[in-house]
């Protein structure tokens, strides 16, 4: 950081990302960033998320990380939030990731296939 604008573009940022979360029809998607969520795979499913989301320009979408969500024997996890909603993606990878931006983050149709629901059966 080099000026007192660049400090003021990063604020300015943050407040959107917030407002964002707030907003009604806004998704949040957290990604499992405790140490069984990276020794897992996490960090490259984190990385295709944030780079299909950019690269498709969402702008009603906020990444998140978190510690552990429970059952590491199902990491890397993901949660998807969309309104009272929450769906869960477990054993992800870098390409599941891509899926889930193109299937459910885009079109609205989950990929039952990643979801927990789908693993436990």
């Amino acid at each position: 950081m080099k000026s007192i604008a660049e400090l003021e573009a990063i604020r300015k940022r943050a407040q959107e990302g917030v407002k964002l979360r707030s907003e009604k029809g806004g998704v949040r998607v957290v990604v499992g960033m405790a140490t069984c969520g990276i020794a897992a795979g996490a960090r490259p499913v984190m990385m295709a998320f944030v780079e299909e989301i950019n690269k498709r320009e969402l702008k009603n979408v906020v990444i998140t990380q978190t510690g552990c969500i429970g059952a590491c024997r199902l990491e890397p996890m993901v949660e998807v939030y969309q309104g009272e909603e929450k769906i869960t993606y477990v054993k992800l990878t870098a390409e599941d990731a891509r899926k889930i931006v193109a299937e459910h983050l885009v079109n609205g149709r989950v990929v039952k296939e990643c979801t927990i629901g789908a693993y436990e059966k």
